[in-house]
């Protein structure tokens, strides 16, 4: 039986060329697009969640007190101290590990150089992740300070094989490291991705913050493996005895998070998860579906309105003692032949375009097609698809009853078929046109924050780490660059102009009423020609100079800061930060070094040369940027020549702010686009087949006079009064979600009504287009053809 339907369906296919051709490629693409969709999701979903026992393991945050007992922020990090209390004060902890964030490192085999992603970590690192030793072993790896455990990739590029158990690599031009074991590359959704791993006893060597059990520097990480089935909220209260324990604190400072969740469930308010990239998640999940419903809706259709040819088939089968069930079945069959037919398309266009989706999400898919679950996965999509498309046409099509179909009286029903069909197509272009308008109003979201003003000149600035002999040789390089022309101005810094983290809540000023600050304030250390060399407007007094040798106690102030103090005229009052007090000897506008979609925390700005990070530096205009680049290059490369010259525009590192809002309008373009055009794809489909069923109709009208543009305005209108429809119903549902989305914005454009007629009469006119062509072939037939057609 099951040959014999096949046999049927694929005769059915052939027979229909059109509308097979229509059903494969509109289900090909939506399959493709759902694919697609569900492997970004897939990715962002599984970030953390490689272990075995990643739902054992957790982070710690840590709370920041505000006012009236709330909490005014929360972060990733620790102190030293936490991670050994709670392993020793608390049973249900299972493993610890303390590190640091992660930052790109010097790494050298030789002559043979390279700055790749360092971390730090202490031996139970290795129960965090499922770690796959190609050699070495796990239980010793980090026991030496001076070790190092690479990736597979870094060891090929440092030593062209994996094969390098004790050889030396030099760490920073200073400390040679003895390799201890190589591991596979890990997944790019981990949240502690390292190219290389080094002991945390060796950072205490390097870093005295890092050595030092203390309860006050929250600059590391800190992971807990909690024994199985333990009570995290259990866990979190007797964490909270442990600090009360050993500081004056008496809330909940710092506490476990899951590191599974932290990716997606990331935002906090007053120290409660209100969720994060999930909205993202269950957004994209909704589009890949909605775009693949989009396509089993062109199938409905198409097989409904082919409904009268397909009345007799049925009405003979049911003669001869068919029954309905195994009607249902053939034409079930057909649809899951056409869903397979079309998901083989899909894996074609899939492998043709995921490079190209890669390259502009900047991450890494792929299909896996040796993986089990993948084809389990993309079966259960394809017998879904089959199903979903196929099931109204098959319980529709075996009701007819056989007497009325032979006698071809099937009008009766056709009020009830026109109905759900223009639901249908009314349905499909809703959710097109809201993609459509929600597209435009993201858009519109990153052009407002890009476009709001920094507060600093960010053209022809320039930043490099300061690595190396830069640390040291830093006047004479800055003499030489200013000597050579290449740069009119430069300053070095604690952290770069765009930067996160480097705050500090240790800050009292005059008047003020609190006990404590509840203030996050920003901290930057710099040197000479800091607002000179940046533009960031000043408001009061005026930068550092060499001119007054009392700056070194000395410190600048956002305007935001000022307005934190209370102080009306702020130039000449003091301010005790870490115990020291500084006089303010200048008032600078904010500018924005954080988040362009929020207020960023008030700033001082202190003078210290002792503290270096980044060389920022204004390129001479009057020279070519080839040149100025060239010169830097030359001149840092022979005062520094152990490390590569990493150069970073300033106006790139702040594009890279709006990469989330960015990927979300990438998507939505793309998949808006595709929902569109497949279903335009379905309309084309029911117009043609529409002509087809008038045919005659048409042929008697153009005898009688009927014009062209009467026969396609006849065939165009009852089209178009849908997608209008569609259009008022897609409206209020658009205005509605995009005004919420725009308010998790401080900073955020407004929805402008002209988005609703632009949006509007795009899609009207796209599908005007779409049903013209056909309409017009129709209408411009030979009436002689079209009388005698049956």
């Amino acid at each position: 039986m099951f040959r014999l339907n096949l046999k049927i369906a694929l005769r059915n296919l052939w027979k229909n060329k059109t509308a097979s051709f229509i059903n494969v490629v509109g289900l090909a693409i939506g399959l493709a697009a759902c694919l697609m969709l569900l492997l970004y999701v897939t990715y962002e979903w599984n970030f953390d969640k490689q272990s075995k026992n990643a739902a054992d393991v957790y982070t710690t945050m840590t709370n920041i007190a505000g006012e009236g007992g709330t909490i005014s922020g929360t972060f990733e990090g620790s102190t030293t101290a936490f991670g050994p209390a709670i392993k020793q004060d608390v049973p249900e902890v299972k493993y610890m590990t303390r590190l640091d964030y992660g930052r790109k490192s010097l790494i050298a085999n030789g002559t043979n150089s390279f700055k790749r992603n360092s971390k730090f970590a202490e031996p139970d690192f290795f129960h965090m992740y499922d770690f796959e030793f190609i050699n070495g072993n796990p239980n010793t790896a980090l026991n030496n300070p001076n070790s190092v455990v690479l990736t597979e990739t870094t060891a090929n590029i440092l030593f062209g094989t994996t094969d390098v158990l004790n050889k030396t690599v030099r760490f920073q031009d200073k400390i040679d490291l003895n390799v201890t074991a190589v591991i596979k590359d890990q997944p790019d959704n981990s949240s502690n991705k390292f190219d290389y791993l080094m002991p945390w006893s060796l950072l205490g060597s390097i870093d005295p913050g890092a050595k030092e059990l203390n309860w006050e520097n929250y600059s590391y990480v800190t992971l807990v493996m909690l024994k199985p089935n333990a009570n995290l909220d259990l866990v979190n209260k007797k964490i909270k005895e442990v600090i009360k324990r050993n500081t004056d604190v008496d809330f909940q400072s710092q506490c476990l998070f899951p590191l599974s969740k932290l990716h997606l469930y990331g935002k906090f308010e007053n120290g409660k998860s209100i969720g994060g990239n999930i909205e993202q998640i269950w957004l994209f999940t909704g589009l890949g579906f909605g775009i693949l419903l989009i396509a089993c809706i062109n199938f409905m259709n198409m097989a409904t309105a082919k409904s009268e040819k397909r009345a007799k088939e049925v009405g003979i089968k049911k003669t001869i003692g068919a029954n309905r069930w195994s009607l249902i079945t053939q034409f079930l069959t057909e649809s899951m032949v056409l869903a397979f037919v079309a998901v083989i398309v899909a894996i074609a266009l899939l492998e043709l375009f995921l490079p190209t989706f890669n390259h502009l999400l900047n991450i890494k898919l792929n299909m896996g097609y040796f993986n089990g679950g993948s084809w389990i996965g993309i079966l259960a999509i394809v017998f879904a698809t089959g199903l979903i498309a196929g099931s109204y046409p098959a319980f529709y099509l075996s009701a007819f009853n056989p007497i009325q179909t032979l006698k071809r009286k099937i009008g009766k029903n056709s009020f009830l078929q026109i109905s759900l069909r223009q639901v249908l197509v009314v349905g499909q272009f809703c959710f097109a046109i809201i993609l459509i308008i929600s597209t435009l109003v993201i858009y519109r979201q990153i052009q407002y924050v890009k476009n709001r003003p920094v507060g600093f000149n960010i053209n022809a600035l320039v930043e490099m780490p300061q690595d190396g002999e830069l640390k040291t040789k830093y006047e004479l390089l800055r003499a030489e660059l200013l000597k050579s022309g290449a740069v009119t101005s430069m300053f070095q810094s604690s952290v770069s102009l765009s930067h996160r983290g480097s705050n500090f809540m240790d800050i009292r000023w005059e008047g003020m009423t609190q006990a404590e600050n509840t203030q996050l304030f920003n901290q930057v250390a710099t040197t000479y020609d800091y607002i000179k060399t940046n533009g960031i407007k000043m408001l009061e007094g005026r930068d550092f100079s060499e001119k007054f040798a009392s700056d070194t106690a000395g410190i600048m102030v956002s305007a935001s800061a000022v307005k934190t103090f209370g102080y009306t005229n702020p130039v000449g009052k003091t301010v005790t930060v870490f115990g020291d007090k500084f006089n303010i000897i200048g008032v600078f506008d904010d500018y924005v070094w954080d988040s362009p979609y929020k207020s960023n925390n008030p700033m001082v700005v202190f003078f210290d040369p002792r503290r270096k990070g980044t060389i920022t530096m204004r390129l001479n205009e009057a020279h070519t940027l080839e040149q100025n680049i060239n010169t830097i290059t030359q001149l840092t490369k022979s005062l520094n020549p152990a490390y590569p010259v990493e150069i970073n525009f300033l106006n790139t590192l702040y594009a890279d702010k709006y990469n989330t809002e960015k990927t979300l309008g990438i998507l939505s373009n793309l998949f808006g686009g595709l929902a569109i055009f497949v279903s335009c794809l379905g309309l084309f489909g029911l117009v043609a087949y529409s002509a087809e069923q008038r045919t005659k109709e048409f042929g008697v009208r153009k005898v009688l006079g009927a014009s062209v543009a009467n026969l396609m305005q006849l065939l165009s209108v009852s089209f178009v009064k849908m997608i209008v429809v569609a259009i008022v119903i897609a409206t209020p549902i658009s205005y509605f979600a995009m005004n919420k989305w725009l308010t998790k914005f401080e900073f955020h454009t407004e929805f402008n009504w002209w988005l609703v007629p632009l949006a509007a009469f795009g899609t009207l006119f796209v599908a005007l287009v779409t049903i013209s062509f056909q309409a017009f072939k129709s209408a411009k037939a030979n009436p002689v053809q079209a009388l005698k057609y049956e």
